[in-house]
Formats: structure tokens, sequence, C-alpha cells
């Protein structure tokens, strides 16, 4: 079967399915584009990738994928990218990892209609029909939270402490500060799921400063134990919170973190439920 062919199947067989005929929009800021399932799988980059380890489906899975960056034209190394779910998972990306990828490769993967993905861990739906997955993952340290599921939308955003300065610590703080690494950290981990001080694009899990942080409530070791292993603190079948181990999130990026946190537990604003 030629390349064309094969195409030309894959594009009637997506619009013969309309389950599957799911959008992706992009906003890189000069217009939105949408693409659907049909269109990227007939794209001419389009071919089967091999994940050894993938993280959402916790083995190894084989995709129809095309090179994200592909998908990302006028994007700069600059840039920060929103990845948004449609189960209120945002993930922001470093544009960087994906323009200036040195082992590192992003993907998009895209849900086939004749071949559809395995159901997520009971009570997390399914990962389809867009999941960024990476090839090589572990050359560039990317993070579990940087391989963002049920995905919809695409965007360039402005920097991420110019868009929240609620979540910004104390400027009069060093950069080399502890806390401002743990500012970053933060923005890389827990963003993608929380808010603080009310700010951030995520709405899956609750707001880690307002109207209590957690490290007002927890002691140490037991926030510790609870980022490396939520079920370890609280066995909850549908608690959606990941693990994070020290290859995901070393010993000193998780001291950083918390020194940020407890930074931030005298940085509230005025909250009204």
């Amino acid at each position: 079967m030629t390349s064309l062919l094969r195409r030309l199947c894959l594009l009637a067989l997506c619009l013969s399915l309309p389950l599957h005929a799911a959008e992706l929009k992009i906003d890189l800021g000069h217009g939105v584009r949408t693409y659907d399932s049909a269109q990227l799988l007939a794209r001419d980059d389009a071919r089967a990738i091999n994940i050894p380890d993938d993280v959402a489906f916790k083995r190894p899975m084989r995709y129809r994928a095309v090179p994200l960056k592909a998908l990302l034209e006028g994007v700069s190394a600059q840039d920060a990218l929103l990845f948004v779910a449609t189960d209120g998972f945002a993930a922001e990306i470093p544009a960087a990892l994906i323009r200036n990828a040195r082992g590192a490769e992003a993907w998009l993967a895209i849900e086939e209609p004749t071949h559809p993905w395995p159901a997520l861990a009971e009570g997390k739906g399914d990962a389809g029909p867009f999941y960024v997955v990476w090839t090589d993952p572990s050359s560039m340290k990317i993070g579990p939270e940087q391989w963002p599921y049920q995905l919809a939308t695409i965007r360039r955003l402005a920097p991420v402490a110019e868009r929240f300065p609620a979540i910004r610590p104390d400027a009069a703080l060093k950069p080399d500060d502890t806390v401002q690494r743990g500012f970053a950290v933060f923005q890389r981990t827990c963003f993608a799921c929380h808010t603080l001080n009310g700010q951030g694009d995520a709405r899956l899990g609750p707001d880690l400063n307002i109207p209590h942080n957690p490290t007002e409530y927890l002691r140490g070791d037991l926030l510790r134990a609870y980022i490396r292993d939520p079920q370890s603190l609280r066995q909850w079948p549908q608690a959606r919170m990941p693990g994070f181990d020290r290859q995901a999130l070393s010993d000193s990026d998780m001291d950083a973190l918390l020194a940020y946190l407890h930074h931030m537990s005298g940085r509230k604003v005025d909250h009204k439920p």
C-alpha cells in the first residue's frame, strides 16, 4: 500500500467514526489552528514509535505519533507553552525542551480509531485522543507532569511570574536563594495540577496556600512521604495525585520546593470563599 493510499484510508476511517473525531487547538499567538485526528494521522511525518516505560500506562506502549515541534512553528526556545487537558490538568513546559531537544524528543501521540488505547487505572478515564509522550526522557530529566494526556489545547504564554504575580516569592530574595530554586521546581511539578494564592490555570488539585499551606498542617517528614507516595499517607483508590520518586524530584529539589511552600505560607493573599 502506497503512503498516499494509507493516508487516504486513515482519513476515511477516522471521518467515519465520529466518536474519535476529536480536535486539538493550538494557539501560538497568531490565530488558533485546529487539528483533528484524521488530519494528524494522515500527515507525512506521522510514524509508529515505541515508549518502553510509559508514564500514564506504566508499561511499554506503541503509538502513532507526529513530532510535536512540527506543530509549533514560530515558537522560540524562550517561550513557555501551556498544555491543557480535558480533565483540568494544565502543564507548563518550556519550549526549549521541545525545540532544542538533545536526546529526549516530544511526540504527539494520536489515538487510532482501529487501535484504541487501553483504559487508564481505575478512576482516571481515557488517555486519548491526544497525549504528549517522550522518547529517551531520562536524557533531559523529563518529569511525569510533562506527559499530559487527554490533551485539548496548546497555548504560547508569557512567563508564569508575569501572568500570576501572587505566586512569586519575595522580590528581595537573591536569584540563587533556595526559595527561588524551589519556585522553579514548583512551576515544573505542582503547578500542573494546583493553584497557589488562587492563581494558575490548573483545576485538578486544591490550592496550595489558601486557606492553608500544606507546610502548616503536615510535619516535614509526612509531607515528604506524601509527595513521594500519596497512598502511603492517605489510601484513597480514586486519588489522582502521582508520586514523585527521586528520578522525577531529587532530594535537593524536594528541599527547595518545601522551602518555597513554607516561604509562601507567609505571603497569602486575601481570600473570600
